[in-house]
């Protein structure tokens, strides 16, 4: 896509959409462009370290707003190597220096509370046992785990919990939330999207259970809504954000009907934040322009997909922040017609640490290297990515996206 504007336009209404203030409930922003959580497997053995506090530092403003990659609520969460926890007291204090680190920059930082359900694999799952979900079914070979030797295997069943053991599942994430506020963190952002353990129970492509947690919308939704309850009666309504992808088919999370589904939670999220004399930190959806997931479909599926999402911000009485695929264009527009409030990047975060200049002057983007998303070399592909005017032959800048 061609860019808009040229340095010298810097002024102009167009630029300044990503670049107004925001106030986020408590949080004053001084500029819109978030970053994403993602997974990088740099934190070996589960726990942060001195490449973590590096990584979001270089990508910390005064200002700005970082959200972690996921951190693992419990040992069994995990489903790719050498991701963080924040379960244990080890973690925690490892934690503290990352966000300590975060907070000298002057930016927000949110922790992200993962549990990838049936998305992992036995070689992760404490004694070898069978990952949990809402179902004994098993992710399609459409999509493939990342193994700890770096190779990619298939899903294998996962076990179903017992109805019993879902209050046990909401200690974890309420455990997990109190762990990040002693860690520092500013908030959590609760993962419900992509396919991941609250996901397998929100969508009907997955959920098959016949207990209270399945069969109706209201059903489905009841994990979500535990969990939201329980994170927020211990940090309060403020500092608690989640993330939801309704129209997204990852890890096979498909719905009949995304539209209800979606607008169940918002209801039940306006409801909360009513019952509580606060808003939310923010809705977090990830949009359907993901090209990730819009290589199959017509643009009639792509349209309506987007009107699902238009729908939900409507009815959505809060902060709302979009994700997947924007560019500084696309995500400048959608500032500007109030579609969303805030944007996170992903992979231009990755190899443009310092995204939010080069997006102010309108600079050219280093370009990312897919091979070293999940490698786990503390510098090579995470903390190497040159500055604006520091590019080298190995990191190449993009004139245009």
């Amino acid at each position: 896509m061609a860019e808009l504007m040229s340095a010298e336009k810097g002024n102009s209404t167009a630029t300044n959409a990503l670049f107004s203030p925001y106030k986020m409930g408590r949080f004053d922003l001084s500029h819109r462009v978030v970053l994403a959580p993602m997974v990088r497997c740099r934190a070996l053995g589960g726990v942060p370290n001195a490449a973590l506090a590096e990584y979001y530092t270089q990508r910390a403003t005064p200002g700005g707003f970082l959200i972690s990659e996921g951190a693992m609520i419990a040992p069994g969460a995990v489903g790719l190597p050498h991701i963080p926890g924040i379960y244990n007291d080890e973690q925690v204090e490892a934690w503290k220096k990352v966000v300590d680190a975060v907070h000298r920059q002057g930016s927000v930082f949110f922790c992200q509370l993962w549990h990838v359900g049936r998305a992992s694999h036995p070689v992760y799952q404490p004694g070898g046992g069978a990952p949990i979900s809402s179902t004994n079914k098993a992710i399609s070979n459409r999509w493939t785990p990342l193994l700890p030797d770096g190779s990619y295997g298939s899903y294998k069943e996962p076990r179903a919990l017992e109805t019993s053991e879902i209050p046990r599942v909401v200690e974890w994430y309420r455990r997990a939330a109190i762990n990040a506020i002693r860690a520092g963190f500013d908030g959590v952002e609760i993962h419900a999207a992509h396919g991941y353990l609250i996901d397998q129970f929100l969508k009907d492509g997955i959920n098959d259970r016949t207990d209270e947690y399945g069969g109706s919308i209201p059903n489905r939704c009841k994990l979500l809504f535990q969990v939201v309850q329980a994170v927020v009666s211990v940090v309060g309504v403020d500092r608690v954000a989640v993330r939801i992808s309704p129209v997204i088919d990852h890890n096979d999370a498909s719905d009949s009907d995304p539209l209800a589904l979606g607008l169940e939670i918002v209801d039940r999220f306006n409801k909360i934040q009513e019952n509580n004399g606060s808003k939310l930190a923010y809705l977090h959806v990830t949009h359907p322009r993901y090209r990730a997931y819009r290589k199959n479909n017509s643009e009639k599926e792509d349209e309506e997909n987007a009107e699902v999402i238009r729908t939900l911000r409507k009815k959505y009485n809060g902060t709302v922040m979009y994700s997947g695929g924007f560019t500084r264009e696309v995500g400048m527009e959608a500032i500007r017609q109030g579609d969303a409030d805030l944007i996170s990047y992903g992979r231009m975060f990755i190899s443009n640490p310092d995204l939010v200049s080069r997006f102010k002057v309108n600079g050219k983007l280093n370009r990312y290297d897919r091979k070293t998303f999940y490698t786990h070399d503390p510098i090579v592909g995470y903390t190497d990515y040159p500055s604006l005017g520091k590019e080298t032959a190995n990191h190449r800048p993009l004139s245009r996206l």
